[in-house]
């Protein structure tokens, strides 16, 4: 069962163990979490891959930012705090 869906995406969400642990020791809750996702901006790494970001008022690591896979499904692939957004060259 997915962890939750995504109307933005129009997708199933999984998180990953990797992410699910990421979260946990950066205090991020799956509501926040699931506030990221349908809410946050997009950077479009290639087809499939992309960084879904967004700051969060009350927290002082801002920028949170998820790894996202999606292709069938949308998979979180880990969750960061302090991201920074960076131009390709």
């Amino acid at each position: 069962m997915a962890d939750f869906f995504s109307k933005r995406f129009d997708k199933n969400v999984w998180v990953t163990k990797h992410a699910r642990e990421s979260m946990q020791r950066r205090n991020i809750d799956a509501a926040t979490l699931e506030r990221v996702i349908e809410e946050g901006e997009i950077k479009r790494r290639d087809k499939v891959n992309l960084w879904v970001f967004a700051h969060i008022q009350g927290r002082a690591d801002n920028l949170i930012c998820a790894a996202v896979d999606e292709q069938a499904a949308v998979v979180i692939k880990t969750v960061m705090v302090n991201w920074e957004l960076e131009d390709e060259a």
